[in-house]
Order: C-alpha cells, then structure tokens, then sequence
C-alpha cells in the first residue's frame, strides 16, 4: 500500500475516500508544477495569509499554487484522528472538529496559522503543558521535499530523521502536504479563573506547582496561561472544560478578553466561554495589539465591524505599514522618538521565567507580556532514547523540563546612541544567558555562529544534504535572519 491509499480502504466512508482521492491528484499536479520551475530558481508558496513577522523584499521569482491543500481530507471520530491539508487553517480546521465533540490538542491561537505552518514554524497555546506543541499530535507526515519528491515521514519509517527534523525548519526542507494528526474529546464550555500575583517569583513558583499536578483547589485544570501587566500585576488563567454554564462572555463585540481578566479575578466562579469562543479568545483583539489602531477605543470599537476584529486584519495593516513607512515618518514629523518595533515569544526554564521578567520589565519597559507554560509531551525519541537527547533536534528543549513562554509584541522607544535593533538583541543575549530559545517568526538578529549553535546546525546540515541537496530552498539562517 503506498503512503497516499492509507486510510483509503473500502470501508472507509466514501467522503473520506473521495477526499484522498482528491487529495491524490492534488499531489500529482503540484509534482508536475514544481518540475516545471527553472533549475535555478527559488521555490516559493502562494499563500494569501502569513503570521510571520519576518517582511521580505517583494520577489519576482514563480511560485507554487498550494491552495488545493487547505482542507480537511478526513476525520474518524472514534480514533480521534484527522487527516489534514498542510495549508489549512486552524479557523477551518476547528471548524470541523468541533460538531464531533473534538479539537487539536493544541489550538494556536490565531485563526489563520496553518496546521503545516505549526508544525514546520511551532505553535503554543494554553494546553502545551499537558500536549506539548502541535508536532507531537502529528503521527504522520507528507512532505514535498527540496528535491521535488514527495514523502511520507513517521515516527519509525525511513524518513523518521524528517519527521524529527521537520519541526523549526520553516520550509526549508520541505513543504507538508498532509498530515495526520491526533484529536482529543472537549465539552461544550470552558470556565476560566484567575489568580492574581504581586511578584514574579511567586507567580512562576504557583506555576510550576498548577502545571505538575494539572488541578488547583481540588478542581481540574485543562489550560493554563498568563498575563504580566507589572513587574508586581500578575495573573495566571486557569481553565476547565464544563458541560454547563450559567452565562458566557462574549469578546468579540464591545467588550474586550484581555480586560477583563483583573475584572474576573478572585473568588468568585470566574468567567466562562464556549469552547469556540474559548479557543479564539486572542484573535479578535490579537491578544491587546488592537489597541495599536484604535479598535479599543469605545467610541471606535462600535463602529469596527466584527468581521473585521481578527489577527490577520491587522497583521495586514501591520504589513501595509512595513511597506509605505507611514508610522515612522509620522513619528518622525511628530518629534517623537523612533521606536524600535520588538515582536518576540521566547522560551526559558519556569525555574529562570522571574530573572527574565525582571530583566524585562527592567529594561524594555513594554507590558502586558503573555506568559505560556509548556512541556515536551513526548519526552524520548524511540530508538534514540539516551538521557539528555533532544527529541526535536531543531528546536532543542531539554526533556522532562517546564518552560514558560514569554510572548511581547509592540515598539520600544529609542534612545540617541543605541545600537541597530538594540532591544532585540539585548532579549536574544538574555534568552541565551538564561539557557533559551525564541521562536523564528520574526526578526532575529544573531551572527551565523551564534544561530546555528543555538539550532542545531549539525543536525540541520544533515537533514539539508539528504532532503535539499540542489539548495533549491532557502537555508534555515538564510531565511530567518537574511529574511531573504
């Protein structure tokens, strides 16, 4: 059986085997596309939507139609499996797994990150202290390689060292095509509580405790994150599926989520949301960055249309904004300072999350910060399961450790005789002291050396030679540091 008629047997529902089927003479025109493009040309995605902040030079160069990879292929609700287009959004992908009581064991929080764009690029939300990244829900994986040929990595198979290597490696390798991944059963609410710090020790410490036992005051805790407003304004939200509630919130009109966490704190029964509304609670206000265009203000936020209240609305804008330098120049004819744009998520040690945010609130000033605990779900690589390995060779978190991460997303004034990019890179050196990472979303501002012996360039050269050996794909440095 090859890696395209899994899962496409006669007793398959004929609207998954019509799916595969579709899915199959999809795969076969884009080999075809992508055989078609001049030898020395650069390989490039049509996509309509990105989340990345990393805004390269507009190019010229031919690229390949993916837009027949943004479904949902198949879903068996009694294996709590999905196979899925690895352009499809999560909005879409939600979207069919909720009429079957089911999710993705981890939600991004945007609407339009893809599932394939996840899992190559990492994504994070509130359950990865218990499921861990997207990646580790996928059992397998179909992948357009650099080369131009189309395979299908497992944890086991021949191409296992892709599977592995797949994640942080932003299309550099490869495209995925479809994926299978993993689903698990959800309630029809979600009930929220927050408990407010005054330090961050003390909040990191209560973290690290919720996150190991997984229930706070007898109750369950099915998701956990955080919000700094302060060095001494902290809160950690944690939330439970429900079957029943007595009312539930709605922040997509007037009202706005991230407000409202001081507001629901304390001892009360908290806040509650279905789980829809749960799972996109950031994406109507792109967690506070709204306020940026003035859609908080409550003489603008009536007149915004709904419609229009979502992450890739602004990122768009963000994008325009890039592009015609009007902020800067306005900032500029203004005699304000220029300000330094510091969209960042980075990870340490819960043991180190208060150093960071001392020195964070110390020396970048911006609030509020979103604070996401996260564990590796899958803490041994089978067949490679020495003490110490890293499981996802590229992205190289330590087994069996909670990390916390921080997320700040805004402008930083700067000041007369400051370096290029001072704050950024002045988070890039305390991440690295700390022994952490940041996510590749955005600007990253390391030397060649440095990069590479953060993300694994012995690992990654390996899986360059075996997947891309004509470097018809950008390499990983190249990409996200020479945003070319």
């Amino acid at each position: 059986m090859t890696p395209h008629q899994q899962g496409t047997s006669k007793g398959a529902p004929a609207g998954a085997r019509a799916g595969f089927a579709e899915h199959i003479a999809a795969v076969q025109r884009l080999r075809r596309d992508f055989r078609a493009l001049p030898e020395d040309a650069p390989v490039r995605l049509a996509k309509p939507t990105s989340n990345l902040f990393r805004f390269r030079e507009p190019s010229s160069a031919p690229s390949l139609d993916v837009s027949a990879f943004s479904g949902v292929i198949s879903i068996d609700p009694v294996e709590r499996l999905a196979d899925v287009g690895g352009m499809t959004t999560y909005e879409d992908l939600v979207a069919a797994t909720l009429p079957h009581g089911l999710m993705p064991t981890v939600v991004p929080q945007l609407r339009t990150i893809t599932l394939g764009g996840a899992v190559t690029g990492l994504g994070i939300e509130s359950s990865s202290f218990r499921s861990g990244l997207p990646h580790e829900a996928v059992q397998e994986m179909e992948i357009l390689t650099g080369s131009g040929e189309v395979v299908t990595a497992t944890r086991d198979n021949e191409h296992s060292d892709l599977f592995y290597g797949f994640p942080n490696s932003y299309g550099t390798l490869g495209y995925s095509l479809r994926l299978r991944i993993e689903l698990e059963p959800v309630s029809a609410y979600v009930n929220l509580r927050h408990l407010r710090f005054s330090g961050s020790a003390e909040c990191m410490d209560a973290l690290a405790r919720i996150c190991a036992d997984a229930e706070h005051d007898g109750q369950p805790v099915d998701f956990v994150d955080g919000v700094a407003f302060g060095p001494d304004e902290l809160y950690l939200t944690l939330a439970r599926f429900t079957d029943q509630a007595p009312w539930v919130s709605d922040y997509t009109g007037n009202d706005v989520y991230y407000k409202s966490i001081p507001r629901y704190s304390g001892n009360g029964p908290g806040d509650y949301l279905t789980t829809h509304d749960y799972l996109w609670r950031w994406d109507t206000d792109w967690f506070w960055c709204s306020r940026a265009f003035g859609t908080q203000h409550p003489l603008v936020r009536p007149l915004w249309p709904r419609a229009l209240k979502r992450s890739d609305v602004y990122r768009k804008l963000v994008a325009w904004d890039r592009r015609t330098d009007f902020f800067r120049l306005l900032t500029h004819y203004r005699g304000k300072r220029p300000q330094e744009p510091l969209i960042q998520d980075i990870e340490v040690g819960v043991e180190r999350g208060a150093e960071f945010l001392e020195f964070f609130h110390s020396e970048i000033g911006m609030t509020p910060v979103w604070m996401c605990p996260l564990r590796l779900s899958e803490p041994r690589r089978p067949g490679h399961g020495g003490d110490g390995e890293h499981v996802w060779p590229l992205y190289p978190l330590d087994n069996d450790r909670l990390y916390v991460n921080f997320g700040f997303w805004g402008l930083v004034d700067m000041l007369p005789g400051q370096r290029r990019a001072h704050h950024n890179r002045r988070v890039e050196e305390e991440v690295a002291r700390l022994g952490g990472h940041k996510s590749l979303y955005s600007d990253a501002f390391y030397t060649e050396d440095e990069f590479w012996s953060l993300y694994n360039g012995t690992a990654y050269s390996g899986l360059k030679r075996a997947y891309d050996p004509g470097g018809r794909l950008l390499d990983l440095y190249a990409k996200c540091v020479g945003n070319r």
